[in-house]
């Protein structure tokens, strides 16, 4: 019998969660808080004893504004970044910030924190307003991030205490706001990805951001994408989820159709997730309430199932696109659908630490810790 799921509740409601990336000895994720009133926002660093299942927290204030996307370094456990709706001259505005988390000492019994958290640099440039996202280099280096505007990329070197704009390319957006991005882990780092509206565009550092490297078109048809990730252990490999209730798979050298399309959820995908060790799993998260956890050897770096069918690189005319029961091969399926929230689900994550859990977060504040299943947990194994 699988363990039953970890329920933790928050005070306020909630869209933006991250693991802490850089902790290796433990199951920790932040999320971030949407109060109306300002001064009220929280980031809460969530323990998870898997031991126990119990869960131990930590409440920061963030006193600068809601939280709408949070982020945390791959290299340095205390570091993290936030974007944050804030009020200036009378008009909202999105603002990114990177925090270092303050000394352990200093919280009462219910786990509050005295402290806010230690600003270390803000991310914000007068010309480029409305930071939507921040993205901390995917092999530990911190002294070189990224912000997400929704007109421009800005890449930032940053310092024990400041950060200097190095680079910036405004995209050519046609009434389409930049909504999401991701670093692509492969080729020592040197490229992401950026999504506008319906519109997936690769690029390159090493060419100082002057063209896309390569673009997508209409990953999701008419339909707006809203979020996309590389296959941590496949090159070129990645995959993207919209509002047609699709999780796409794409090679980036060849974006004119998908190698494997997958309609699971009623309702828009807000986000995806592959496990970083296992990347034949997938995670995904709707505002029909639902996480998902899908099987996808057909695209990934792993065998099909626990045979010995071929890799993920098998011809694009054997991947087909899988509807309905997600077709007969074991390779790819849905394996668990977690019920365990009452509103849209804006976020699914895995633990860095433990590759069999993940954590999911609703709007209403519930942050939900789940397993995969253990029968598919000794497949793989």
């Amino acid at each position: 019998m699988d363990d039953a799921p970890v329920i933790y509740g928050l005070e306020f409601q909630s869209r933006a969660l991250a693991a802490q990336s850089a902790e290796s000895e433990a199951t920790r994720f932040y999320v971030g808080t949407q109060s109306l009133r300002v001064a009220e926002n929280q980031v809460h660093l969530v323990d998870f004893d898997d031991e126990n299942n119990l869960i131990n927290k930590t409440v920061y204030a963030h006193k600068p504004g809601e939280v709408w996307h949070l982020a945390a370094s791959h290299g340095n456990k205390q570091l993290l970044s936030t974007c944050y709706n804030h009020l200036e001259l009378n008009k909202c505005v999105m603002r990114a910030a990177v925090w270092r988390l303050p000394a352990p000492e200093g919280a009462d019994d219910d786990g509050i924190s005295s402290e806010s958290l230690q600003l270390v640099a803000y991310l914000n440039n007068d010309d480029f307003t409305n930071t939507v996202a921040v993205l901390w280099h995917p092999n530990g280096s911190d002294d070189r991030i990224i912000s997400l505007t929704d007109a421009a990329i800005l890449v930032w070197d940053l310092g024990e205490s400041r950060a200097i704009l190095s680079g910036s390319k405004e995209l050519p957006t046609k009434g389409a706001k930049l909504t999401a991005g991701a670093w692509n882990p492969h080729h020592n780092a040197t490229g992401l990805a950026t999504v506008s509206g319906t519109t997936v565009r690769g690029w390159d550092l090493r060419q100082g951001l002057l063209q896309p490297s390569w673009t997508i078109e209409s990953p999701h048809g008419d339909e707006t994408t809203r979020d996309l990730e590389f296959n941590p252990n496949r090159p070129y490999t990645l995959a993207t989820c919209g509002d047609d209730c699709r999780i796409n798979f794409w090679d980036s050298r060849n974006g004119k159709s998908p190698l494997l399309s997958v309609r699971e959820h009623s309702h828009w995908v807000w986000s995806l997730a592959y496990n970083q060790h296992h990347d034949q799993l997938l995670l995904t998260a709707s505002s029909d309430s639902r996480v998902l956890l899908h099987k996808v050897g057909s695209v990934s770096s792993e065998p099909y199932g626990s045979g010995c069918e071929g890799e993920g690189d098998r011809a694009e005319g054997d991947r087909g696109e899988v509807e309905g029961d997600r077709g007969e091969v074991d390779g790819d399926r849905l394996v668990a659908v977690y019920e365990d929230h009452e509103d849209s689900v804006y976020a699914a994550v895995w633990s860095p630490m433990d590759p069999w859990v993940f954590a999911s977060l609703s709007y209403d504040g519930r942050l939900v810790i789940n397993r995969v299943p253990r029968a598919e947990k000794y497949n793989i194994l």
